[in-house]
């Protein structure tokens, strides 16, 4: 019984994939490729490579969708041609039926977290690259003005405990995408010794791994709080860590980085305390882990659905598909939306469709069985 269900259902679920990621991939990115080619005069070989990096994240997409179509569409026919029935006369029960269903579900789930980790995020991010690359962007990387990077150390108390305190507090007005300008920086890491360093501007210099100061000053201050030295420079060079332009460059998308990524990304993002950012990846980061297990979800959902007596073809089951999927998405955006504004938390905003539908998909079994 299961070699003959999961022969039943390979065929809808590939065509499901096929179907549902061509369209996708067709509505996002074909039209505005064709705009770029005309407009922009990107080269048409260049047009094809991004197309098929683009793939993958649609095919991520169709995974779950293809599990709805193929559970829904196989268990409808098996269930119109009475042959559930007579799997049910032999004494088999429909969570056994279903079974089947659910453990393929689980399959296409570990596929759609591989690809959504791995595949997909370095696919589109190297589509980006190479759309950019090919027309020449001149663009700065990004302008932003009051930046913030505290950094701490941790220090030991005369009791044995640890606890944290500010080592360096560097802040900028803007950054034009070359240059920090405004710049102020606290640094409190010599013992005995702290330094105030006020500069026109600083850019950063990738082969010596320093900053450049540029027309500034440097006010050493005593322990007792008094100033030691004052240090007047046209450039100076500074050991300082990066991180200060790791927080303004050009970060990569939602889309463009896997768990592991997001979650560095929002290390850096509580750094520069932008609530509404933070906010906004912890929820995406959430989505990205209940994505794949909307795979079970739906093969739950489609195979107790289908398992109903009826007698309805393979179009009536391609409606539902799309109605279900519908539904499905529109809740996971409200629900995103919802957690975005703190009405509910990351964790909500993200499982809670998986949650509702997994409760319409056991209910549903269950009538089933009743009967």
């Amino acid at each position: 019984m299961d070699r003959y269900l999961t022969k039943e259902l390979i065929p809808p679920f590939l065509f499901g994939v096929g179907a549902f990621s061509s369209l996708g991939v067709t509505i996002d990115a074909v039209f505005e490729l064709v705009r770029r080619i005309v407009e922009s005069g990107l080269p048409i070989n260049i047009a094809i490579q991004v197309f098929l990096l683009k793939f993958p994240n649609f095919i991520v997409l169709a995974f779950p969708m293809s599990t709805l179509l193929a559970t829904l569409m196989t268990y409808s026919r098996l269930s119109s041609e009475s042959e559930l029935i007579a799997l049910r006369g032999c004494g088999v029960s429909v969570y056994r039926m279903v079974y089947t269903a659910v453990m393929l579900s689980m399959v296409v789930t570990g596929l759609t977290f591989i690809f959504n980790e791995q595949i997909a995020p370095a696919a589109n991010y190297q589509a980006t690259m190479t759309l950019e690359k090919a027309l020449k962007s001149d663009r700065p990387i990004v302008q932003q003005s009051n930046i913030f990077y505290p950094e701490y150390q941790e220090v030991e108390q005369p009791g044995g405990g640890r606890y944290r305190v500010l080592a360096r507090l560097f802040y900028a007005d803007q950054f034009d995408g070359q240059k920090m300008k405004g710049l102020t920086i606290i640094d409190r890491t010599a013992e005995g010794l702290n330094k105030i360093i006020v500069s026109e501007s600083a850019q950063w210099n990738p082969a010596e791994n320093v900053w450049d100061f540029y027309n500034g000053t440097i006010y050493l201050v005593a322990p007792d709080r008094s100033y030691r030295n004052i240090l007047r420079f046209e450039q100076q060079q500074l050991q300082l860590p990066r991180a200060p332009l790791n927080i303004v460059e050009r970060s990569r998308d939602y889309g463009e980085m896997n768990i592991a990524e997001s979650l560095e990304q929002l290390e850096v993002e509580r750094i520069a305390g932008d609530r509404q950012k933070i906010r906004k990846l912890e929820v995406r980061i959430q989505q990205k882990m209940s994505l794949p297990f909307v795979c079970v979800v739906f093969g739950l959902v489609g195979a107790a659905m289908g398992s109903r007596p009826q007698r309805s073809g393979k179009g009536t089951s391609f409606g539902v598909s799309v109605i279900v999927i519908f539904t499905y998405y529109l809740i996971f955006f409200i629900s995103g939306a919802m957690a975005q504004a703190e009405v509910f938390s990351p964790f909500i905003g993200a499982w809670l469709p998986n949650f509702l539908f997994l409760g319409i998909g056991l209910f549903l079994l269950m009538r089933i069985a009743e009967r």
